[in-house]
């Protein structure tokens, strides 16, 4: 906004709405492929097929995204009705992802059967069925978001900024997004490649790095990673970066003690207890997790924090949703510290912000948590 002097600017999300759509279908016939040896009724495949791919994801994959098609700006690829309520389309293609997983565990079955070695003519059919599968579902994108813009064709963007001067920008989506620049918020593209994810998970130990098997977006993209920490360390390293100028990316379970009308995160809003007995808190935040009360349910951004002025301790914190101006105040949602110790789990920071003990977490062999995790819940 400052390099084009904006009042307004937004990127598009129908624009990585689209190439997510397209990637998650690629990423989920690579899946079945690898489990075509496994029984259609086994727990593994049956998650794949219970949800071939979400709306939703974790923070590699917004990057895996960006590094592949990179960024337009909102006006040059708008919301469709279809990227707006994605209910209709996410039914299509799972009919067509479930149809197409059929067929390839069919034909996979039929060539590992057959007498003789399948060797290079299999896996040429195989490509060549797969490839026209994804021609199909880019051809359904296409019809029900529209043509998004080519990664690597130039794009005008035409605008008025906030002195009535008419300007014109003529870049690529990739080279666009490596323009990324803010002296408010000190980000560049490097900022953010060096971004990672820091999780709350008390039920495993804390400086343990973890993934999630099977969960991503890009086939060949970065790896989907979390350094679990306690409490302490995830919130001290969010202070440092709201301190130093950067949003913060943090996955939470929104729909516990919420009040989006308000816009109002707070475990004093609802008294469940008292009306019905019912303890929502009775429960450790492992155990919450453990039996499904909770899980990652939504990604937001904070923007502040209010610090105690005599014990410098974190009190609330200002959270940007992004459910629109109907919600909150003008789309801007207030968390109490102590909702956030119960409901918080992840936090995307920049690497910098983080002590030696904890960078060399990113050293070790991550822990492999099931498809059907709730760390992985957000995809």
């Amino acid at each position: 906004m400052q390099k084009y002097n904006l009042d307004q600017f937004e990127l598009s999300q129908a624009y990585l709405f689209f190439w997510d759509k397209l990637e998650k279908s690629n990423w989920f016939l690579e899946q079945i492929i690898s489990t075509a040896d496994q029984d259609l009724d086994s727990r593994l495949v049956q998650r794949l097929l219970h949800e071939p791919l979400s709306d939703g994801g974790q923070w590699d994959m917004v990057y895996n995204l960006v590094d592949k098609y990179g960024l337009v700006p909102q006006t040059l690829y708008p919301d469709s009705f279809n990227a707006s309520s994605s209910s209709v389309i996410n039914s299509i293609i799972f009919t067509k992802l479930r149809e197409y997983a059929l067929v390839l565990r069919k034909l996979l079955s039929s060539s590992s059967s057959s007498s003789t070695n399948p060797g290079t003519a299999t896996q040429q059919t195989l490509s060549n069925t797969k490839a026209k599968m994804m021609k199909e579902i880019h051809a359904i994108l296409t019809l029900t978001l529209g043509p998004p813009p080519s990664a690597t064709g130039e794009f005008t963007w035409s605008f008025v900024d906030r002195s009535g001067k008419a300007r014109t920008v003529r870049s690529t989506p990739k080279a666009f997004a490596q323009d990324i620049y803010s002296p408010k918020f000190r980000l560049t593209s490097s900022t953010i490649s060096r971004m990672v994810s820091l999780v709350h998970d008390p039920r495993h130990p804390p400086l343990t790095l973890m993934t999630v098997d099977r969960l991503g977006n890009v086939v060949g993209g970065r790896n989907i990673t979390y350094i679990n920490v306690d409490m302490a360390t995830l919130k001290s390293a969010c202070v440092s970066m709201l301190k130093a100028g950067y949003p913060v990316f943090f996955g939470s379970d929104v729909g516990k003690f919420s009040d989006r009308v308000a816009g109002v995160m707070d475990l004093d809003l609802i008294d469940y207890e008292l009306g019905f007995n019912v303890s929502l808190l009775g429960a450790d935040k492992a155990s919450r997790l453990r039996t499904g009360e909770s899980l990652m349910t939504h990604a937001m951004v904070l923007t502040a924090v209010h610090l105690d002025e005599e014990t410098n301790k974190t009190v609330r914190w200002r959270v940007q949703n992004s459910w629109g101006t109907g919600v909150g105040e003008e789309g801007w949602f207030v968390m109490s510290d102590g909702w956030m110790d119960e409901f918080v789990y992840q936090a995307v920071v920049d690497v910098d912000f983080l002590s030696k003990e904890v960078k060399d977490v990113l050293k070790q062999e991550p822990v492999v948590l099931p498809l059907w995790d709730p760390m992985g819940s957000l995809a």
